[in-house]
């Protein structure tokens, strides 16, 4: 009856360590893939408040200055307090005329598979680029 008890447990042991391995580990990169989005979704929240934020500066600076302006003409103006020209390996791209301005954050789909970029004008509303 040792025997058996012992052979029991050795069985439990293997049990165990499969099922550690097959769902904590991943079997085919599913790990990988989970823990990425939950860091894709907090770099789109980032990039998000950024597109608004530089979507308040070009309405203040237009508001001063009678015009839309580029993303290093807001920086320089003092009217944005950016530092840097993206976030996470997203960068921004600002483009404006004389009605609006159109602010792009690219996605570095290269780097970071699955991700979206966002767009902001005007009307204060983030959308995705599909």
């Amino acid at each position: 009856m040792r025997g058996g008890g012992v052979l029991g447990l050795l069985v439990v042991a293997v049990i165990v360590a499969l099922a550690y391995k097959y769902y904590f580990a991943g079997t085919d990169g599913q790990t990988a893939a989970m823990v990425s989005k939950p860091r894709q979704a907090i770099d789109a929240v980032g990039v998000k408040n950024d597109l608004i934020a530089i979507a308040q500066a070009e309405r203040n600076y237009q508001i001063q200055n009678s015009k839309f302006a580029s993303l290093d003409e807001l920086t320089s103006s003092g009217a944005l307090s950016m530092t840097k020209s993206g976030r996470d390996g997203y960068t921004y791209e600002v483009t404006s005329n004389d009605d609006n301005f159109h602010v792009i954050a690219h996605c570095p789909t290269a780097t970071i598979p699955g991700c979206s970029s966002f767009t902001v004008d005007s009307t204060m509303e983030v959308t995705t680029i599909p």
